[in-house]
């Protein structure tokens, strides 16, 4: 014979997510994920629709046994109706209004939104000239309590490393064919700084953040996080643009820890005017083209810390943005 649990009997109007849980544990996160929508986001010169993916959640109390999920597409639809007809918000902007919203409607002690939207750039050829658009990831975060709310904005952007390892040995090969061939120091010096050194590249996906109520534009983020890497990588390139892309890739090899480093020192001078309480988040994966495992750097912190250590008169303290938002 089957055994079934059997289901409780509800009184009508029963609340059943205020109900008691079996097992009195509090979660750290319960919601929604994956939520798709158009959303209307302001940007430099005037706003644009987008397609973003959305996920937002509440913490929850070991009495209550779960969150009214209904209430979150309605908390949604509501701040994305007011970016459709009102003013359209930055993408951090959003996030806080629908953090402050959820905190609201569902009763809880801290609520997190995350938004993550496609955002088009337009460039231009380095050589050719010729207009092109490229695709990058908008970030938006906001995490609320009854004390406020704290936001960042970021973006996510594509191009790629040149190992500056692999180019090291080619260059040690290739002074030492050049002694052979009869070439002395100063002219193999001469040589080898006019050629661009062969190496492996790297195909690299860099994430900048910035955590702050001042207004941080996100499409300085993506020139910050294109310029700490080798080259950026583009949709369309031309003969002259690729020799171009890949010269200037090979004269100025680094490590995805140079990138990292660089994203951190240019965010520094960028924005010298935000409070040392800011936060900063760095992040970049090289995926290896020789071998089987890609490599991956990461920094994160309060920005006043981060211009100490740049100084060197401290630092060295490291926050995350989860623990920054909370805070």
């Amino acid at each position: 014979m089957k055994h079934t649990t059997p289901t409780p009997h509800l009184l009508p109007g029963l609340d059943v997510q205020a109900s008691e849980p079996p097992v009195r544990v509090s979660l750290t996160r319960a919601g929604v994920t994956g939520v798709q929508k158009v959303i209307r986001i302001a940007g430099r010169s005037g706003s644009d629709v987008y397609y973003a993916d959305i996920e937002c959640s509440v913490d929850l109390d070991p009495a209550q046994k779960g969150v009214h999920m209904s209430r979150f597409p309605e908390q949604f639809a509501e701040a994305i109706e007011n970016a459709v007809h009102g003013d359209a918000p930055i993408v951090e902007a959003l996030a806080e209004q629908i953090a402050r919203g959820v905190l609201e409607r569902q009763g809880a002690l801290r609520s997190h939104v995350s938004i993550e939207a496609r955002y088009p750039v337009e460039r231009i050829t380095p050589v050719s000239g010729l207009r092109t658009q490229e695709i990058t990831t908008l970030l938006g975060s906001a995490t609320a309590t009854a004390a406020g709310v704290r936001r960042a904005v970021g973006v996510r952007v594509r191009g790629f490393n040149a190992c500056p390892c692999a180019q090291g040995m080619v260059r040690d090969r290739a002074s030492e064919r050049l002694s052979e061939l009869g070439y002395g120091g100063d002219e193999q010096a001469r040589i080898l700084d006019a050629i661009p050194i062969a190496t492996h590249n790297q195909r690299a996906e860099a994430t900048l953040m910035v955590g702050s109520h001042e207004t941080v534009e996100a499409t300085e983020l993506i020139d910050i996080a294109e310029a700490s890497m080798s080259a950026p990588a583009r949709e369309l390139l031309k003969r002259p643009d690729e020799l171009y892309v890949v010269e200037l890739a090979h004269l100025h090899p680094r490590f995805v820890e140079d990138s990292v480093r660089l994203m951190v020192a240019g965010t520094a001078e960028r924005w010298p005017e935000l409070p040392d309480s800011a936060f900063v988040l760095a992040r970049q994966v090289n995926f290896e083209t020789i071998h089987n495992h890609d490599v991956v750097a990461e920094r994160s912190g309060l920005l006043g810390d981060l211009r100490h250590e740049l100084a060197g008169t401290g630092g060295g303290k490291h926050v995350t943005l989860e623990g920054w938002l909370a805070s």
